[in-house]
């Protein structure tokens, strides 16, 4: 496939996400922030789409940027920028530089998850927090779809080719720890749609079985600093 295609397919992926993540996502996404009482330095958001992500948390830094592969129309005038993709190359700014490195509702659009995994702990400063979201394959909803339809629910036709990578919550689990990362956490969104209409499960009933009642799931994790990294190798 030449260039010239490979770089439509990506673009026309990014555009059929319409480059936006639901309220559910973004605030789970500032519930865990809160949890850490994580704030303050520079929040990069790597499929940053409209923005969306700096609009709910970037109160809570003093700096906030994005990049993506394409400049959606809604991202904020007065916020950096950055064109990349990340299937292709990284984000051009120094190794060890942000202090929260999120990819919300992303990585489910790259070829190689891994790439983007490795791209995001480069950014990280040590102590610093890798924060991804996707859809969450182990949801009731998701599962019925496989086995009805023999596919997941946030990959069908309708959603190709957008979503291309599924992401089990083992995946996401085994790429933190072959990253060396710590303070490894998987949580959901309490928001999931019921099998079969266009209700949602209510939020309290959601709570006690996040799994299975959420539509996304996030992985949190924390880059090691150098004493961290050098008491894991004397271990």
């Amino acid at each position: 496939m030449s260039a010239a295609a490979t770089e439509y397919d990506v673009v026309r992926r990014a555009e059929l996400s319409r480059g936006g993540s639901s309220q559910a996502i973004l605030h789970m996404v500032g519930r865990e922030l809160d949890r850490r009482s994580i704030s303050g330095g520079f929040l990069l958001d790597v499929g940053c789409g409209t923005g969306a992500l700096g609009q709910v948390v970037g109160d809570k830094f003093d700096r906030y940027a994005g990049a993506d592969v394409v400049r959606h129309e809604g991202f904020p005038t007065d916020a950096q920028f950055h064109l990349v993709d990340v299937d292709q190359g990284g984000v051009p700014l120094p190794d060890e530089s942000v202090d929260v490195v999120a990819s919300v509702e992303t990585v489910e659009h790259v070829e190689n998850p891994r790439q983007l995994m490795r791209e995001l702990v480069r950014l990280a400063k040590p102590g610093g927090w890798i924060v991804v979201t996707t859809p969450n394959q182990l949801s009731l909803l998701s599962k019925m779809t496989l086995l009805l339809r023999n596919e997941f629910n946030a990959f069908r036709a309708g959603s190709y080719p957008a979503h291309i990578t599924a992401l089990l919550e083992v995946d996401l689990r085994r790429m933190a720890t072959e990253l060396k990362l710590t303070d490894i956490e998987i949580a959901f969104t309490h928001n999931g749609r019921i099998v079969g209409t266009a209700w949602h499960y209510p939020q309290a009933i959601s709570r006690l079985f996040p799994r299975a009642m959420s539509d996304n799931i996030l992985l949190m994790a924390r880059k090691p600093t150098s004493n961290e990294v050098v008491g894991q190798a004397s271990d």
